[in-house]
């Protein structure tokens, strides 16, 4: 046991427990929970925090870092994960059986967290949530007591965690479902967005109409600053992507994606066949720490007049740089897996996902232009994502719909009625 904090990818907002607790094994996390519980003092989990909700202050800080064991079973097709296991390590272990996880953007995102949230995966639209694919979970509830939950041994446990996030117990492991996916054709198309972000939105949001469920895309627009790291064609510009993920082959995909390369000239282009181990670069997500404000609206559906005037607030005239990203959902997303799960909204259509660095720029400013963004969205909203809520941690409605919420809800009440694990993302024992 430690004082010192460790550090994150998120580096906007302060860690500072009263004492950190760097797991080795399941038995350290229950250890921690039994003497959290008995002291009276909040728990919180740390693995690689990305998905920092928000600042932590005081209780008890659960590092699981170093649970970081992968078991691949090529015959099952099914994966053993660590509470502190990263998706490159699941990617790199399953990649020689010809297997792949429903995993994210960026392989250093933890792949634990990820999925208790939902997990919106590379091949969303073709394969479903992560949350979907997760077969059993280890975790340490506010009894002190290593549980082992499955469809067949604690099934309201096994509902809620896959979807509901952190706050019934700790997870020190978890057992998912892996696909067969040795390769892809992706990448993304760039444009330049001065004066065409409407266009190219308007274009996308065609396009997303006419596509088959195995296709999954999202389009991007962001203003890049001018520094040398970057590409020359970048540096200083507003450029608006398109990323495309297709388990077809090349040749199909190569039709498919016609539509995009004729809406204009391209500034970058990577569209290709490519292995399941380099879907990274579809995205390419930043791979270095830094201060980040996030949040999303759940969307039934959009047309181009929408988007255009969501480009316009958050485009080059907005006060702070703001990375907006518009996930076209639908396709296995909205099907029901085969054990129902908390994962809410699965009639939507859209997920517009915010993200404004901090450096120099303030939360409540950031709050501010999300808040326009979000009312202008509110007709077609059905709520936010659960997993895209980065240092709004305090706000916790619209993570579930009304009856997700009852629910998860009445399961806190049974399960930590002391409210242990009530931080941020919580759902109050009452509800609220």
């Amino acid at each position: 046991m430690t004082t010192t904090a460790p550090s994150g990818f998120q580096t906007g907002f302060a860690i500072r427990p009263d004492l950190v607790v760097e797991a080795a094994r399941a038995e350290d996390v229950r250890a921690a929970v039994a003497d959290a519980a008995a002291r009276g003092l909040p728990v919180h989990v740390h693995a690689t925090g990305h998905g920092q909700p928000g600042a932590i202050e005081g209780g008890v800080l659960i590092s699981t870092r170093r649970m970081d064991s992968v078991e691949i079973d090529p015959v099952r097709r099914t994966a053993l994960i660590g509470a502190g296991v990263t998706w490159g390590q699941v990617i790199e272990a399953a990649v020689p059986y010809g297997l792949a996880p429903l995993n994210g953007s960026s392989p250093s995102v933890g792949a634990v967290s990820y999925t208790l949230g939902g997990g919106l995966p590379v091949l969303a639209r073709e394969f479903g949530y992560a949350a979907d694919h997760v077969r059993a979970l280890d975790v340490v509830t506010a009894d002190g007591v290593l549980r082992r939950v499955s469809p067949a041994g604690e099934p309201d446990l096994f509902w809620a965690l896959r979807g509901g996030g952190h706050r019934l117990g700790v997870v020190t492991a978890m057992e998912i479902g892996l696909v067969e996916a040795e390769r892809l054709y992706g990448g993304s198309i760039a444009f330049l967005g001065d004066g065409t972000a409407a266009e190219v939105a308007g274009r996308y949001l065609e396009w997303t109409r006419t596509v088959p469920d195995t296709l999954t895309s999202s389009l991007a627009a962001i203003r890049y600053p001018d520094l040398p790291q970057l590409p020359e064609p970048l540096r200083g510009r507003y450029v608006v992507s398109v990323r495309v993920a297709y388990t077809g082959s090349a040749a199909e995909g190569e039709r498919l994606v016609a539509p995009l390369r004729a809406i204009g000239p391209a500034v970058a282009d990577s569209l290709r066949e490519m292995a399941y181990a380099d879907s990274h670069t579809i995205h390419s997500d930043p791979p270095f720490p830094h201060a980040y404000y996030g949040d999303s609206v759940v969307l039934d559906g959009l047309d181009g007049d929408l988007a255009a005037r969501v480009l316009e607030l958050t485009g080059p005239k907005a006060p702070m740089m703001t990375v907006v990203q518009l996930n076209h959902l639908g396709g296995a997303l909205a099907a029901r897996p085969a054990v129902d799960n908390a994962v809410p909204y699965r009639e939507a259509g859209f997920l517009l996902r915010l993200l404004s660095p901090l450096d120099g720029t303030d939360v409540a400013s950031v709050r501010a232009l999300y808040a326009e963004v979000a009312g202008l969205l509110a007709p077609g909203a059905l709520g936010r994502s659960l997993g895209f809520s980065f240092g709004g941690g305090d706000r916790t409605e619209g993570f579930h719909d009304a009856r997700t919420q009852k629910r998860l809800a009445g399961l806190v009440s049974r399960h930590d009625p002391a409210s242990l694990f009530g931080g941020s993302y919580g759902i109050s024992p009452g509800g609220r």
